[in-house]
């Protein structure tokens, strides 16, 4: 009889987009894959695929004491009728809640922390008690993976987690057969008569520092040393339900002003970064940004901040700039700087991001964690 593993995260669209590798090379070894999620339309997509698919409900955006006590007996339910051998875990809640229902149900676990977000940025009520639910859930994991050691040691420090089951893994890694860089990337970008295009790909949350992207362009567009044309692109969904979210009336603001160019959603981001001269993320903190694998699998050089997970990514001064976190002037010195660059140091500075990339975050290495620390647990 095969064995089962499940697969647990908030949204299919984040199982479709990033684990759709892991739940290949897992059918790939013989395993039964096992996808559990909210619905969303790519959910229907992961069936066609042939992928058994079941449906649990997470409100997202809120911490309401009841809902969450709703998804832990879902999650219970759904185990108990899938079975598992194993569990994968993503994101928050099914990190918490997850987790306590695979203890009730005498299933292994392995946790992915794959950012803090607001967890650790902030320290009002909902985060410290995100911390001690943490701290309790988390004692009951088989495995524990993060995504750089800055947040592995932060939970160890703080006591969440036991260090010995806690592993490191290269973020979510990276399709390269998927992502290459476009035929010298999109010909009119480095044209001389075209504009020098900036972009950042992010939720439009203040974590990722958007208000600076925002104020970096107008301090660009206002400086009358450089006689180069230049956009600013935005491309992410709104976020209404984080305390920290940009609202519409903002953006609407600075389209209006000419300062930055929405793109809202985009099916296929890569596209969008073939068209971009340099990618920024001038983000607070991530777990790996999964932006800036693409944008360097892609070939592009970067501009990020000089913060855990946005500082895996970049080596200072040969694949992009690293900038101070919450200065938008700082961030406009270095968005300044890549543009002075003459075309050829560009397109180098890109191929060693695409190096980078193929040398240390290959979805392959992510994979072989995963399918090594699976055997052992049903091994064991």
């Amino acid at each position: 009889m095969l064995k089962t593993i499940a697969i647990v995260i908030n949204t299919s669209w984040n199982i479709y987009n990033f684990r759709l590798g892991l739940l290949h090379a897992l059918r790939d070894e013989g395993y039964r894959v096992v996808a559990i999620a909210p619905k969303d339309d790519y959910s229907a997509k992961l069936e066609q695929l042939g992928f058994e698919y079941h449906e649990i409900k997470i409100n997202n955006k809120g911490t309401n004491p009841v809902q969450d006590l709703m998804l832990l007996g879902n999650l219970y339910r759904v185990f108990r009728k899938v079975r598992p051998d194993v569990i994968l875990q993503y994101t928050i809640k099914p990190n918490i809640y997850g987790t306590l229902a695979a203890k009730l149900a005498g299933i292994p676990v392995i946790n992915n922390i794959s950012g803090l977000g607001t967890v650790f940025l902030n320290n009002n009520l909902s985060s410290k008690l995100a911390r001690m639910l943490y701290r309790f859930s988390l004692g009951f994991a088989q495995k524990v993976f993060f995504q750089n050691p800055y947040d592995r040691q932060l939970f160890i420090d703080n006591r969440l987690v036991k260090p010995e089951v806690t592993d490191l893994l290269p973020g979510s890694g990276i399709n390269l057969m998927k992502f290459q860089p476009a035929k010298l990337a999109k010909p009119d970008v480095l044209k001389s008569d075209a504009p020098f295009v900036f972009l950042l790909v992010a939720r439009m949350i203040k974590d990722k520092g958007i208000m600076e992207f925002s104020a970096a362009a107008k301090i660009i567009l206002d400086d009358a040393t450089h006689a180069q044309k230049v956009e600013f692109w935005l491309l992410g969904d709104l976020y209404p339900g984080n305390p920290t979210a940009i609202s519409k009336q903002e953006i609407d603001k600075w389209q209006t002003d000419g300062t930055v160019k929405y793109l809202g959603h985009v099916d296929d981001v890569s596209a969008v970064i073939n068209q971009a001269n340099c990618v920024v993320l001038p983000s607070y903190r991530e777990g790996l940004s999964r932006v800036l694998l693409e944008a360097s699998a892609l070939a592009k050089p970067i501009v990020t901040t000089d913060v855990p997970g946005c500082r895996d990514v970049v080596d200072d001064g040969v694949n992009g700039y690293l900038c101070i976190p919450k200065d938008a002037e700082n961030l406009a010195i270095h968005m300044l700087k890549i543009m002075a660059l003459p075309k050829d140091k560009l397109i180098e500075m890109g191929k060693h991001g695409r190096l980078k990339v193929e040398q240390q975050f290959d979805e392959k290495i992510v994979i072989a964690k995963y399918l090594g620390s699976i055997a052992l647990l049903i091994t064991n």
